[in-house]
């Protein structure tokens, strides 16, 4: 079985994870998948597979005669698909011999246009993925969960040296919840790779910082033929925050390491209402900044309007990566090394976004972001190439085999 037919077997389970449910995972479709990926791994011998309690599933593949006492390598990739766009009944659709031009989608009418995602042309002559347009395909990250099953496969086939590699499998990464109850001393691996990213070669040791907000307005609230200086119109008190923010700082107008306040959410009535924003930076100072500005204006605002109430709640989420890494930079150059080994040019570039890698670094497994082949994550355009997918289990065999020689 090749990593394309088991991601094609894994889009279609059902997983998308949900906010706010209380319960891990947060969803129930997601144990579907689990126990699936812990019966595979089983029938390939790996040892000690399980699924715990919390919908985590982890094996290890035993080291290579010879080879016990080589670091121990572990590969990550989460099993939920995001909550943004439908994840259920996934129909994926093959294109193959991809002539590198404008994709139509059977169902919706959607079409993946060249002229919105130029990368498109680079995989002309290759084999494209998509979903029907009716959902999200799932290669964020089930083509991450496909490669590593691929590679647990390979080396238990024999014939490759290595050394003990450790495999996860995470509920509600999507969510920001992926390593909450995750053991890493229990996982056992000195060093690990999430594989959870874009392109084929792709690395990448930056992340942003992250926190939410969360604005929590009271307004009064009166009937408007006799509101002259009685009402506080608390919509209106939110758009005056927002007005107050940075324009050119948005998710729209920002890009490379350049961070942003970013309203993803905002209801309420003239007499209540609620704001919620994530806030990112990968540069420290530049993000505690960002944090203090939202406080300062939310104050100010406040002040403003006395009648009113203005309340901020703020919760860091994550935190760049990079500090955790620079320390073990081995892990980079060997995944450069790996990937020009299986003729991939690597690329190194920050992550816009953040992974479980990044709060695992920080929890004491120091843990990069590689490439799935995967583009477009998170809605219906997303698709992944099946030449790329099959590149990528190549690349961690080749990060496997170096570490067996250090």
């Amino acid at each position: 079985m090749s990593a394309t037919e088991r991601f094609l077997r894994y889009a279609r389970v059902h997983t998308t994870s949900a906010d706010n449910t209380g319960t891990t995972p947060s969803t129930a479709c997601q144990w579907d998948l689990a126990r699936l990926l812990a019966a595979e791994l089983k029938e390939l011998g790996l040892e000690s597979v399980s699924v715990d309690e919390n919908c985590i599933v982890t094996g290890w593949v035993p080291a290579a005669p010879g080879y016990e006492k080589a670091p121990v390598i572990g590969f990550l990739a989460h099993m939920d698909t995001s909550p943004a766009f439908s994840g259920e009944d996934v129909k994926p659709v093959l294109h193959p011999d991809y002539d590198g031009g404008d994709v139509a989608l059977p169902r919706a009418g959607r079409v993946i246009k060249t002229s919105d995602f130029p990368f498109l042309k680079d995989l002309a002559g290759k084999t494209l993925i998509t979903a029907d347009g009716s959902t999200l395909l799932g290669a964020d990250d089930k083509a991450g969960v496909a490669e590593i099953v691929e590679l647990a496969a390979r080396l238990m086939a024999g014939g490759i040296p290595h050394g003990r590699v450790a495999v996860a499998f995470t509920p509600d990464e999507e969510i920001g919840q992926g390593p909450d109850h995750f053991d890493v001393a229990a996982f056992g691996a000195r060093y690990a790779y999430t594989v959870d990213g874009g392109a084929a070669g792709s690395i990448e040791y930056e992340n942003f910082n992250a926190a939410s907000a969360v604005v929590d307005i009271d307004g009064v609230s009166v009937h408007p033929g006799s509101a002259k200086g009685v009402m506080e119109n608390a919509l209106l008190i939110a758009a005056e925050i927002n007005a107050a923010l940075p324009p050119e700082e948005i998710p729209a107008r920002t890009e490379g390491y350049e961070g942003f306040f970013h309203l993803d959410g905002l209801k309420g009535t003239a007499a209540r209402a609620r704001m919620g924003y994530i806030i990112r930076d990968h540069d420290w100072e530049k993000f505690q900044a960002k944090k203090a500005l939202l406080e300062k204006v939310c104050r100010e605002v406040g002040q403003a309007h006395p009648t009113a109430r203005v309340e901020l709640d703020i919760q860091d989420s994550y935190y760049n990566m990079r500090r955790q890494i620079e320390p073990c930079m081995h892990l980079i150059d060997n995944a450069k090394k790996a990937a020009e080994l299986a003729g991939v040019v690597p690329t190194v570039e920050p992550i816009r976004g953040g992974t479980d890698g990044a709060r695992l670094s920080f929890m004491g497994l120091p843990c990069p972001n590689l490439g799935t082949g995967g583009y477009n994550f998170h809605g219906p355009m997303e698709c992944v190439c099946a030449e790329d997918m099959e590149k990528v289990v190549e690349i961690l065999l080749n990060i496997v085999k170096l570490y067996s020689e250090a």
